[in-house]
């Protein structure tokens, strides 16, 4: 088998230009491959591991789970407590979006689910954020624009609000 050859740690910053590059360009695998090359030189590099994490998510869709597990093992790499909710958020957006685009049975619920999971990370999130940061507000009216974009997207039993039974 052939060996993975070392980037330099002077070589780091251009890495993680071309990361986002290859990002931008909707090839989401090579920037997850540079990423993992800059973490072998400096596993701590946190802008190696948003990417890394924010890569894997661009690559939700057959399997939108397996895809999220992986992206959710670089949370806990991340060094700060705003980012890990903040980026858990986003995981479970992008994969209620796949499954909005899949053809799986039953996903109006799990969509459902993964938005409402987003949403309760978007509003952990938003106590922790930066002064001037407003990412995780403008993340959680997204998913309620979604929500009210998709009708048929609703929690397992089929409806959003409580409805009293009638009584005869």
């Amino acid at each position: 088998m052939f060996a993975l050859k070392s980037i330099t740690a002077s070589g780091v910053a251009g890495a993680l230009r071309k990361a986002e590059r290859y990002r931008l360009l909707n090839d989401p695998e090579a920037a997850e491959s540079i990423c993992l090359d800059v973490l072998e030189v400096e596993p701590r590099n946190e802008q190696a591991l948003e990417l890394l994490l924010l890569a894997r998510t661009d690559q939700l869709g057959g399997e939108p789970g397996a895809t999220a597990q992986r992206a959710r093992e670089v949370l806990a790499l991340l060094g700060d407590a705003y980012l890990r909710v903040y980026y858990a958020g986003l995981i479970a957006e992008r994969r209620a979006k796949a499954l909005l685009r899949s053809s799986t049975p039953g996903a109006a619920a799990m969509v459902y689910d993964a938005l409402r999971e987003a949403m309760e990370c978007y509003e952990r999130a938003e106590p922790l954020r930066p002064a001037g940061n407003d990412d995780a507000l403008l993340r959680y009216n997204a998913c309620v624009r979604i929500l009210r974009a998709n009708p048929g997207v609703v929690p397992r039993g089929g409806t959003t609000s409580f409805e009293p039974a009638l009584e005869d």
